[in-house]
């Protein structure tokens, strides 16, 4: 039986830019976090994952909704819970790119209306942040399932 991937993630806005990340040289972006271990509680799993990506101290706020998400690609079939919160970062500012402390990874600012060209992913995202900018404040669901 395959697992299913439990992942804290942060929306981390500057005015009408949110913060994404990328795999370097990727064709889509996400939300920077990601895996809760076990027996972490999720906005310490992000916490954790934001100072390992960034290098630097976050807030993680309000908790905003999970997006369920499943793929298949050449490794395989994944499935994933991303339960996102809102989160500051002091010192980030959409001016500059965040420098990234995994090589792995690009961070990169964006406002709502490019998310479809940077490709946000999972692609109920885009609408459930365009709509939380938008003035929305009802919990966030969204699946690709």
């Amino acid at each position: 039986m395959k697992e299913i991937e439990i992942l804290a993630r942060a929306l981390i806005p500057d005015g009408d830019h949110i913060l994404l990340v990328r795999s370097s040289g990727g064709d889509y972006t996400f939300l920077p976090g990601g895996h809760v271990e076990w027996g972490e509680a999720a906005p310490h799993a992000l916490t954790r994952e934001l100072r390992e990506e960034l290098g630097i101290a976050c807030e993680v706020g309000a908790y905003l909704g999970a997006v369920e998400h499943a793929w298949r690609d050449a490794s395989g079939k994944h499935h994933e819970i991303n339960h996102c919160f809102l989160a500051s970062c002091r010192g980030l500012a959409r001016t500059r790119d965040p420098e990234s402390v995994e090589p792995q990874l690009e961070f990169l600012w964006a406002q709502a209306k490019d998310f479809d060209q940077c490709n946000l992913m999972p692609l109920p995202l885009r609408a459930l942040i365009r709509a939380l900018l938008g003035g929305e404040r009802e919990a966030w669901w969204g699946s690709t399932l």
